[in-house]
């Protein structure tokens, strides 16, 4: 018999059964009521949180997004040891996030989702890029001024970068590979920051 509330958090009961079906079906495989239906509950009590399925499905995304900054942020920190290491680093972190947390990687990037209609997510993902801007600014200091592109072009590169290693080759969309996901982004960064003059053609 299904509940009309809930004996603890409904909200995030249904944030875990969304996670579930994304996992199974996709971000777009299931409807509100099937996820009322995997927490046991009701449709009518899920309403009482969420207006509908892209409020859910945002809800998934704002806590992935907020996962996500603060792996960022600890990867970065604060540029330590190094500018370069620390870029590297986020970067890397891309990588362990999308294999630690697909179902909100999922909601986050392959929901369809427009965060401008849903201002808390737009707030959080929002810290998540700057972690990138910052990381990127702090290592683009090393180029002379006349040299330098903007830090978030250097930021935008990399994040485009890390998607489609984990679209193509972390999910494995681009078939099977001899290297890691890390090696291929590993490699891809080295070149681009060669091309930028920022990695010694040795490294």
């Amino acid at each position: 018999m299904k509940r009309g509330y809930h004996h603890g958090n409904l909200r995030q009961a249904l944030v875990e059964a969304a996670l579930a079906l994304i996992a199974e079906r996709g971000p777009q495989g299931f409807t509100l009521s099937e996820a009322a239906k995997a927490a046991d509950v009701t449709p009518a009590a899920v309403y009482r949180h969420f207006a509908g399925r892209d409020d859910l499905l945002a809800e998934v995304a704002r806590q992935g997004f907020d996962i996500f900054a603060a792996l960022l942020e600890f990867a970065y920190d604060e540029g330590r040891p190094t500018a370069l290491a620390a870029f590297e680093a986020t970067g890397r972190a891309y990588l362990a996030f999308a294999r630690k947390y697909p179902g909100h990687y999922q909601a986050m990037f392959e929901s369809g989702l427009q965060p401008g209609k849903h201002p808390d997510l737009a707030h959080v993902a929002q810290k998540a890029r700057d972690t990138m801007d910052r990381a990127a600014d702090h290592l683009a200091r090393a180029l002379p001024e006349g040299r330098r592109p903007a830090a978030r072009m250097i930021s935008a590169h990399v994040w485009a970068t890390s998607h489609g290693v984990v679209e193509l080759y972390l999910r494995g969309n681009g078939g099977p590979q001899p290297w890691s996901a890390e090696d291929i982004l590993e490699t891809a960064i080295g070149i681009y920051l060669r091309g930028l003059g920022l990695l010694s053609p040795d490294r």
